[in-house]
């Protein structure tokens, strides 16, 4: 498996911020940071950081995800096909397994933050699938376009998604 960090310290690993400025439902504003990854077995492991209001962009995660808090707190909103909206909140030490076809959402950190860990599994390559208000499908996101983005020095998804 390419490592990209080989410490697993939150203030040596590099970190990547993503901002969407046209997104007006909600504010687009974390950082992420690419730990490891194996083409061959689909497999991507990351960290997710928020600040106080920031939130990641509206999606669903493609392939199947372990999540660990490792600070703060992480709260998202599932959305369902019918407009009705869940409510999950993890605190530090929690940890979840979502299948591969989890329902859109939005997450953020609590009141001082979050950061999670990420560890997914893609049999097909496919991460994420990104969305809009409405819940219309605005485009996926791949392995290999997420370690290439990671590579070239650009965060991963830098087309603007939030219409």
């Amino acid at each position: 498996m390419p490592g990209i960090s080989g410490r697993f310290d939150l203030n040596s690993v590099e970190w990547r911020r993503v901002t969407d400025p046209a997104c007006k439902a909600f504010l687009v504003d974390f950082e992420y940071s690419l730990l490891g990854y194996d083409h061959a077995t689909g497999r991507l492991d990351m960290l997710l950081r928020y600040g106080k209001g920031g939130h990641c962009r509206r999606h669903r995660h493609i392939a199947s995800t372990a999540t660990l808090v490792l600070e703060g707190e992480q709260i998202l909103e599932e959305m369902d096909a019918e407009g009705h909206i869940r409510h999950i909140h993890r605190k530090k030490g929690d940890y979840a397994l979502a299948s591969a076809d989890a329902l859109p959402h939005i997450e953020r950190g609590g009141e001082q933050g979050g950061t999670v860990l990420l560890s997914m599994t893609a049999l097909d390559g496919l991460l994420f699938e990104y969305f809009d208000d409405d819940l219309n499908s605005t485009g996926t996101v791949s392995i290999t376009e997420y370690v290439n983005s990671w590579t070239q020095g650009v965060p991963y998804g830098a087309r603007q998604v939030c219409l």
